[in-house]
Formats: C-alpha cells, sequence, structure tokens
C-alpha cells in the first residue's frame, strides 16, 4: 500500500490557498525584472548617478539573496503565514514608496526594503505548498504550479513594464504588484494554514548577524565581479563572505537550535536536487544572457524583437514542467530527470549550429530545446528537496533551495557568459590591427560596444569590425553551449546515481530519502513514501 493511499488528500480549501500563494510568488519575481524597462525613463526623472543606477537595479535581488536564509528560519519559528503576511505588508508599503521615490536616494532605500520584504515571503510561499499538500502527486502539481507562476513572473515582468510605461510614469511599474498583495491580505489569513515548528527553540542573535555577514558581502561580490571585473573591492568583499560562512557553520555545529540544520545537508536526495538546481541555474543564466547579447548584436533585433522570441522558450519550459507530474505515472521519475537533462543538452549543442550571418531562428529554436528538457528538473527538484526535509524545518529547506538559485543565477553570469566575453576577446585581437587605437580598445571590451564604434568608422572599415565581431562573439556562444552540454550530460549522470531508487508514482510515490537505502536521513524527516 502506498502512502497515496494514506496520506490525506488536499481539498477546495488548498486549492484556493494555493491559488491565494501563486499571486505574491508571480509579483515578487515580476519584480526582478520589471524595471529593466524603467530605468531610461527614472534615469530623466532623478538624474541618479551611473553607481546609484547600478544599485537601483540590482538592490531587490542582493537583499532577496542576503535575507533568504535568515527569513527561512524565523518563518519555522514564528509561523509560515504569520511571516508571509508580515512580508506581504511591508512589501505593498515599500513598493508604494518606491513607485513615488522623488529622490534616487529614497528608490534605493525602498528596493532594499522590497527586497527584505520578498525574502520574507518566497520561502513563506513554498514551505506553506509543501505542508498543505502532503500527497506526493498532489504536491507536485501544487509545486508545478508554483514553479509556473515563478517562471511566468520573470517572463511577463519586461512585458507588463513596457505596456504600463507606455501610458503612466516610472512607478507604476512598482504599483502593479499592490492590488495581488491586497487580495492575499484579505483572503490569506482565513484560508492559509497557521504553521510553524513545534520546538522552535531560541533564535539566536550571533547566528542571524553571521549569516547576513557572510551573504550580503559574498553576493555582493559576486555582482560586482560581474560589474567590475577583477577590481580589488569585490574579490575582498568575496572572501569576506566565504569566511564569515565558515564561522556561522562552526557556530551552528556548537548550537542546540541552529538558525541551519546543517543535517540536512547529510541527505542524498536534498543535496542532489541543491547540486542540480544551481548548475541549471548557472548555465541558464548564463546563456540566457549571451543570447540576448547574440540577438540583438549578431541578429540586429531590438530589445523588444529579442525579449518577445524569448517568451517561447520560457513556454515551453513551464509547458514541460506541467506535463512532467502527469508523465510521471508511467515513466520513472529518475529517467524523466535524466532524459530532459539530455536533451537540454542537445539544446544547448544546437547553439554550435547558429552562424554569426543566419538569422535569430536556430537560436531561439536551441534555447526551445534546451528549455523544454529543463522541465522535468524543475517540476521534480524542488518536490524532491522539500520531501526531503523534516516538517518543522520546511522554510528553512526551501530557504536553502532559492538561496542556491540565487547564488547559480549570481555566478552563471560570472563563469559562463564571462568565458564567451574571453572567446570574444581573444578572437578579435586579430581583427584590431587596422582600427584606430579608441575604436579598438572599445571593441574589444564587448560585441555591443563593437557594433556602436562600427557605425561610426568610415563604411568599409565600419563593415569589418562588425562582421569581425559578429564572428567573435558567435564563437564564444558557441563554446559557452559546448561546455553547458557536457555539464548537462555529467548532470545526467548525478541524477541517474542520486535518483535511482524512484519510480513511477503510480507504482510507488516520490520517495523521501529515509526509503533509499544509500541515503543519510534526515531525523523526524516526513515520509513521501510507499508504507
Amino acid at each position: 500500500m502506498t502512502t497515496a493511499d494514506t496520506t490525506p488528500q488536499a481539498g477546495r480549501r488548498e486549492w484556493v490557498a494555493l491559488a491565494v500563494l501563486a499571486l505574491p510568488t508571480f509579483l515578487v519575481t515580476m519584480d526582478f525584472s520589471v524595471l529593466y524597462l524603467a530605468v531610461p525613463h527614472l534615469t530623466v526623472a532623478l538624474d541618479p548617478t551611473g553607481v546609484e543606477q547600478l544599485w537601483i537595479v540590482d538592490i531587490y535581488g542582493f537583499m532577496i539573496a542576503g535575507f533568504l536564509v535568515m527569513m527561512g528560519t524565523v518563518g519555522d519559528r514564528i509561523g509560515r503565514k504569520k511571516l508571509l503576511l508580515i512580508g506581504a505588508v511591508v512589501f505593498s508599503l515599500a513598493s508604494a514608496a518606491a513607485a513615488f521615490s522623488t529622490s534616487p536616494e529614497m528608490l534605493i532605500a525602498s528596493r532594499a526594503l522590497l527586497g527584505v520584504a520578498g525574502a520574507a515571503v518566497m520561502p513563506s510561499v513554498l514551505a506553506l505548498i509543501t505542508a498543505m499538500f502532503t500527497d506526493p502527486k498532489q504536491r507536485g502539481r501544487a509545486i508545478t504550479i508554483y514553479l509556473t507562476c515563478f517562471m511566468a513572473g520573470l517572463t511577463l515582468g519586461p512585458l507588463v513594464g513596457g505596456a504600463l510605461l507606455e501610458y503612466f510614469w516610472w512607478g507604476s511599474v512598482f504599483l502593479v504588484a499592490v492590488p495581488g498583495i491586497l487580495v492575499l491580505l484579505v483572503f490569506g489569513p482565513a484560508v492559509l494554514p497557521d504553521q510553524k515548528s513545534p520546538q522552535p527553540g531560541r533564535l539566536d542573535p550571533l547566528s542571524v548577524l553571521l549569516s547576513l555577514a557572510a551573504m550580503l558581502p559574498f553576493v555582493y561580490g559576486l555582482k560586482g565581479l560581474v560589474r567590475y571585473g577583477w577590481d580589488w573591492f569585490a574579490p575582498v568583499a568575496l572572501v569576506f563572505g566565504i569566511a564569515m560562512g565558515v564561522v556561522f557553520v562552526q557556530r551552528q555545529r556548537s548550537l542546540e537550535h541552529p538558525l541551519l540544520d546543517l543535517r540536512m545537508f547529510g541527505n542524498r536526495t536534498f543535496t542532489s536536487a541543491l547540486a542540480l538546481t544551481f548548475a541549471t541555474s548557472v548555465v541558464g543564466t548564463g546563456t540566457l544572457l549571451l543570447v540576448t547579447l547574440y540577438l540583438q548584436n549578431v541578429t540586429d533585433l531590438t530589445p523588444l524583437a529579442a525579449g518577445l522570441l524569448l517568451i517561447m522558450p520560457n513556454v515551453l519550459m513551464i509547458i514541460g514542467s506541467l506535463a512532467s507530474p502527469p508523465l510521471s505515472d508511467y515513466i520513472p521519475t529518475m529517467y524523466m530527470i535524466m532524459g530532459g537533462l539530455l536533451i537540454a543538452g542537445v539544446g544547448y549543442t544546437m547553439f554550435t549550429l547558429a552562424g554569426s550571418a543566419s538569422g535569430p531562428e536556430m537560436i531561439i529554436i536551441a534555447m526551445c530545446v534546451a528549455m523544454l528538457g529543463t522541465g522535468p528538473l524543475a517540476a521534480f527538484c524542488n518536490q524532491l528537496a522539500m520531501g526531503a526535509v523534516p516538517a518543522e524545518k520546511a522554510g528553512s529547506g526551501a530557504s536553502i533551495l532559492q538561496t542556491t538559485n540565487e547564488l547559480g543565477l549570481g555566478l552563471g553570469i560570472a563563469t559562463l557568459a564571462t568565458l564567451g566575453t574571453v572567446v570574444y576577446r581573444s578572437n578579435m585581437e586579430g581583427a584590431l590591427d587596422d582600427v584606430p587605437p579608441d575604436a579598438a580598445a572599445a571593441a574589444r571590451e564587448s560585441v555591443d560596444r563593437a557594433v556602436d564604434v562600427a557605425g561610426q568608422l568610415p563604411p568599409e572599415q565600419g563593415l569589418a569590425l562588425l562582421a569581425a565581431a559578429r564572428d567573435a562573439f558567435t564563437s564564444g556562444v558557441h563554446t559557452v553551449g559546448i561546455v553547458s552540454a557536457i555539464l548537462y550530460a555529467g548532470l545526467a549522470v548525478l541524477a541517474l546515481r542520486a535518483f535511482r531508487h524512484l519510480r513511477t508514482t503510480k507504482s510507488a510515490d516520490l520517495p523521501t530519502p529515509a526509503k533509499d537505502p544509500e541515503a543519510n536521513p534526515v531525523p523526524e524527516a516526513t515520509s513521501a513514501t510507499t508504507a
């Protein structure tokens, strides 16, 4: 007899609660990208310096990544519904403050507060979903819906921002979140369960400070490396964050009630799901940036046209995620994850078929194949990771999962996008001999600057520089595609080894690590397997 027969089924109230939770998921993730098109407008209105402009864009994701671990554990202690509602109130107030900001400093502070509130909302949502849907099949569908809202927010953010900017002022891109948050605040108290750890223990203030001292400099260092290269401050911040992380880990080992329960990392299913999530975030972000630059600078599309084309791969990833749980009735979950990773690897291999003089069709087809193949992993990894976490640690588990994803997003730009740039610069060396020194220096920096300076040179020289820059950048895209394909082949092997105990959900529900003979189970983990 499986737990599908004995585990309570979610009813109407739980599905209504999921619909209520879908709103903050969509809106919080949309705030990652909704600002992009508004930057030129708010620059005119507020006149920020270059540094202030960077902080306006980056501070939101920076604060979310820094506060996730702390907020997940706070939710376990004070209650996830309570933390979610507090975060929602702060999020709506900060949104209004950002919309009506009268100075760059006010906007930066408002965006920072939005990030802290977002860090309170995100792990609370995933922890509540995990607790409401105890049946593995229903949990899989619920988490897939959650991921769909997450992806939809990222995908539609720029489009929603563009539509609002057609008719309203730049601050309207922040107010779009307020009505949805109000719906959560009205219906959330009635339909959401009030859950927290039964024996949370005392919150250790020093652990909170150490977690922030580790995460904030580390994330800042990653972003600094991407923005400024190996300038002295970014590496120092990165090293300082790592050092504080070591101190944080040592303190957690000595506490009876740690802020972060390190025993979760002794579970093979949990750590494997984190590794897959991290690696796919690295590849996804790094390749997306390069493809965006390729579409605009090699195939000469406008930013809006490039953004519209890139909706297709995201839609296919959502379709792959939604289709995976029903298919797991007939195809073992292990084979779906492994097969999806191999399909995604084929997609990244297809990057090598995109040419510097061909249109955007091939790179978009390649992205579509890659994202469709990533769908099963997106559908199951969150479910597997959260199913391996004890119920009383659901908030901590969700925050670790989402922090892993955030770090992967930052590292993708710092690694794969940098690799593409290195290949580009190497291939450009021989093409700049006849170009004026200032133009050559600019063209060597990046493909978008090469396209810009090519238009300022005499026609024949400009066309030669443009062709060389496009060839060089396309070579970088090819290299990153090959590296990504090799990495995905390795991830498929990891999935085969880590999840080989998973069968079809019709014959046996997704098992917890406690039923996996090679896993090191987390104490008191809730079971989602055969009984």
